[in-house]
């Protein structure tokens, strides 16, 4: 590293920033980056020892655009570009009238805002400069006397830890980094098959774009396009290259006929297309001479114009950020309302407690769960964010996640987010979890933030953030943002699926013995065909309390393994419809109860409040073909006022004669 030497401005020394100092420790994070091999190579120079009168803007505005460097954050470099057409977001990032280089208060430092993680948090840096021969080597303006790039990129570095740590990301976050709004991507390819009900992926799905959708807010939305691979229409692109659509309109043809063109900016700086609407391109020849060239006179230093059929062919995907109103409020890309209430909430996946995974596991009831309540009808947008986690640092004790074949993989957990409508606050968590969502933001995605959108009717919502494996930790953060009026609150605890009595003692009434056989016993939760294979127990409630009030019972389900190899437990309990056969199971019926999820552990219980009738219970382990043997106790709640009156439990709880195990 080449230290440059300290400066003064007026007899004082310039601040020079401690926490992000002008050497190695602020360029690299691992050295996995091709900008490692300029170690030794970069200098840092303050902008008056780079130029002789530099400013943050330039008096000609169209060079104060971004041009990319060395490094490999056009991702970021797109999200400039927003920041540049919209003042107000730009003051927002860059706070103005901060003394500049010839301002007398001027002291080497500048100060910038980022919305992370559901505030806006202050980012200080002196204006030293990363340099090779005395020229900014990453990011700067098209004009070389302006500095706003620079210096924005500089304290984004210093919020993720250094400049490598920019290399390669998501349009869509620096978006929200630069907003405090939403952004999403969608695909340009064909998109997949609808996902089913209770299906689940760890694969994002693709979303197809239709550009109409976005003219409603075309002039207000950040709009950027991203290739994964090098286009036939732009040779010089590499992999994984971003690029911002400046705008889009559809223009009338020679032949009465219209054609959709779309003007890029590549944050290279230069042009790289070679299609049929460059300046001497084939397809001007369609189009009206005058309007030819007012479009083609509109195109600055590094941009071009393309046909919507080249847009879609050439371009894997298209990043959208939501357009903010003057006074900070959302407006929805979908329709255009302005989405003035809003609810943001933090949580975390905790294993073993609250990291329960995706729909697929027997442990997803134990994830987060929030209330959305909707007051009155409305479009409601639901964000999960979920934290970085960074591989490979000192400076972050948060682990990374498993893939580090791939940039996005490596810092994030695959995530999604599911709602139900629930028709009461108090509601029956097992059988809802077992009916589809009313929304969802469809397969689990290695994305930073997920989203779901609905047209939402009054009434209460559960919401359950989920990463795709069990066990995976992470931080999140809820958000929601509502044309009406809304709620969002943390659900502390589950439900219980049916009140009880906290009052008096337990007696155990009932003591069953059974087995899970591989092929014949063994049938798995209910997300198997073969779930009723499993040993069934049936009982009856006829106390005669139990017909106003309900009869408390305790179920306990133990199972005889070692703790090195116990299975996922649970079991549900089934109500026999009145005036069926106990012999005729009730496999079309919602269980009266449920202890799920399945968990490993050597025993399940559950406490529940159960009216007059002939039930039977199915325990099982989480997947068919587990053997083990198991134990099951029945116990009921004694009263205090009613515990002499033991002689009435035994019609409280009839057991069936026959305690084997009965066969569907």
């Amino acid at each position: 590293m080449k230290e440059a030497g300290g400066a003064k401005c007026r007899g004082e020394a310039l601040f020079e920033d401690q926490d992000f100092p002008s050497d190695d420790t602020s360029l690299f994070s691992d050295g996995s980056t091709p900008i490692a091999r300029l170690q030794g190579e970069i200098t840092w120079q303050r902008p008056q020892e780079i130029c002789q009168s530099p400013a943050l803007f330039p008096d000609n505005f169209s060079l104060g655009h971004a041009k990319q460097g060395l490094l490999g954050d056009c991702w970021f470099l797109c999200a400039c570009t927003f920041l540049l057409k919209n003042k107000l977001l730009l003051n927002k990032v860059l706070p103005p009238e901060q003394p500049q280089w010839d301002d007398s208060r001027y002291r080497g430092s500048f100060q910038f805002c980022f919305w992370q993680q559901g505030h806006w948090t202050e980012v200080t840096i002196d204006d030293r400069l990363p340099c090779i021969n005395s020229a900014l080597c990453f990011s700067r303006c098209h004009s070389p006397t302006a500095f706003w790039v620079a210096l924005l990129e500089k304290a984004y570095a210093k919020l993720h830890g250094s400049y490598e740590r920019l290399w390669a990301g998501q349009v869509s976050e620096a978006l929200v980094d630069f907003t405090g709004g939403l952004a999403e991507r969608w695909s340009l390819g064909e998109a997949e098959e609808e996902q089913r009900p209770g299906q689940d992926s760890d694969r994002v799905r693709g979303r197809s774009l239709d550009l109409n959708l976005l003219y409603p807010v075309k002039d207000e939305c950040a709009v950027s396009c991203s290739t994964h691979s090098s286009p036939g229409g732009a040779s010089e692109l590499g992999q994984y290259h971003a690029l911002t659509v400046m705008e889009w309109l559809d223009v009338q043809m020679v032949s009465g006929s219209k054609v959709l063109l779309l003007r890029i900016r590549n944050p290279w700086g230069r042009c790289c297309w070679g299609g049929a609407w460059i300046e001497s391109g084939l397809g001007w020849s369609s189009v009206d001479p005058v309007s030819a060239l007012d479009l083609q006179a509109r195109v600055a230093e590094g941009e071009f114009w393309l046909d919507e059929t080249e847009f879609l062919s050439q371009f894997d995907d298209v990043t959208v950020g939501y357009p903010i109103s003057d006074e900070g409020h959302l407006k929805s890309i979908y329709t255009g309302n302005l989405l003035t209430h809003n609810h943001q909430l933090a949580g975390r996946w905790t294993r073993g407690h609250s990291a329960g995974g995706s729909r697929n596991s027997s442990s997803y009831g134990s994830n987060p769960k929030f209330w959305l309540k909707v007051c009155e009808r409305g479009e409601v947008l639901v964000s999960l964010l979920q934290h970085r986690a960074w591989r490979n640092t000192e400076q972050c004790a948060q682990t990374a996640v498993e893939d580090s074949k791939n940039t996005t993989h490596q810092h994030y957990r695959a995530i999604a987010l599911h709602m139900w409508k629930v028709e009461k606050r108090r509601f029956h968590l097992s059988r809802m979890l077992n009916k589809p969502p009313c929304a969802s933001s469809h397969c689990h995605a290695y994305e930073r933030e997920v989203v779901l959108r609905e047209e939402l009717e009054p009434g209460y919502y559960l919401l359950i953030p989920s990463t795709y494996q069990p066990g995976a930790e992470a931080r999140f953060l809820i958000r929601a943002f509502s044309s009406s009026s809304i709620s969002l609150s943390a659900l502390k605890s589950p439900a219980p699926a049916l009140p009880l009595t906290t009052d008096g003692e337990w007696e155990t009434s009932s003591y069953f013995r059974g087995s899970w056989v591989e092929g014949r016993t063994a049938g798995g939760s209910r997300n198997f065909l073969s779930h009723w294979n499993n040993p069934c127990f049936p009982f009856t409630v006829c106390d005669e309390s139990a017909v106003t009030s309900g009869v408390n019972v305790r179920i306990t389900l133990h199972q005889s393994c070692p703790d090195t190899d116990l299975h996922p437990i649970g079991f549900h309990i089934y109500k026999f419809p009145e005036g069926e056969s106990e012999q005729t199971l009730p496999r079309d019926e919602d269980p009266a109860a449920s202890c799920v999820p399945h968990c490993y552990t050597q025993d399940v219980s559950l406490a529940c409040c159960l009216s007059a009738g002939a039930y039977t219970i199915v325990p099982s382990t989480y997947q068919p073909d587990c053997s083990a043997n198991f134990t099951l106790s029945l116990a009921r709640r004694i009263h205090r006022k009613v515990v002499q009156s033991q002689e009435r439990l035994g019609r409280a709880i009839q057991e069936i004669s026959h305690i084997s195990v009965m066969q569907s």
